[in-house]
């Protein structure tokens, strides 16, 4: 997976899965992934919406440091309700929260070859998950 500028975001490494929609790769990349066989490769360019959404400016957050205790710092995720945000900043008495995904806003370009198709497990199905 590389930016659109081509810079390297994940290095190459096996990805299994179930396919049919099971959440477990994104929407667009499956799609295109469809009826592909063994030895087929796939250069795909997904734009923001296609792949982890715009930037939202209201995802960012500053709130008092005190109110996540010591040893708060960048880099951190701290759970607020049903969203997690990524500790970007803490400075001043301030910690910044950003609730976006790490990719939002950006456009991604993926290079897939395909090595493997089989038939699913019933076990997998049933989970939704693939199995090793």
């Amino acid at each position: 997976m590389h930016d659109a500028q081509g810079v390297r975001l994940e290095a190459a490494s096996d990805h299994t899965y179930l396919h049919g929609g099971y959440g477990e790769m994104l929407p667009a990349l499956e799609r295109a992934l469809e009826g592909k066989a063994p030895g087929e490769s796939v250069e795909l360019q997904l734009e923001p919406e296609d792949a982890f959404g715009e930037y939202d400016a209201d995802l960012l957050r500053v709130e008092p440091a005190e109110r996540y205790g010591q040893g708060i710092a960048a880099g951190m995720e701290v759970e607020e309700g049903s969203r997690f945000y990524a500790v970007t900043d803490v400075a001043d008495g301030k910690v910044v929260l950003d609730g976006n995904h790490p990719l939002a806003g950006m456009a991604l370009r993926f290079s897939v070859e395909i090595v493997t198709v089989r038939t699913a497990r019933a076990e997998e199905i049933s989970s939704g998950l693939s199995l090793p």
